[in-house]
């Protein structure tokens, strides 16, 4: 539902028993300047704004690139090697074993 200000002034009590069933806007001139929402949509709306305010990892790693290209650095990355995984040793000896028998 819409309200003008003034009516949101005297209905006060009125507007938050709204809220309720559906959030309450209020109008200036026509034009809505707020709304009155129920306090579990208000929480809803904080957390997702929390979210929206943190930086994703590709975010964070274009702002990493940037600084890396106005710093002049480039980072060294080692050649890589394989080592011993001891997990798939096992898993490849009990598939010859199980190929034997």
């Amino acid at each position: 539902m819409q309200w003008s200000i003034a009516e949101a002034k005297q209905k006060f009590s009125a507007v938050l028993r709204a809220v309720t069933t559906e959030p309450q806007q209020i109008l200036d001139h026509g034009q809505v300047v707020a709304a009155v929402v129920d306090a579990p949509t208000f929480e809803a709306f904080q957390a997702w704004r929390r979210q929206q305010e943190t930086t994703s990892l590709a975010e964070a790693f274009t702002e990493l690139r940037q600084i890396c290209a106005e710093e002049h650095y480039s980072l060294a990355i080692p050649i890589r090697r394989d080592r011993d995984n001891a997990f798939a040793e096992a898993f490849d000896d009990d598939a010859l074993r199980h190929e034997h028998h």
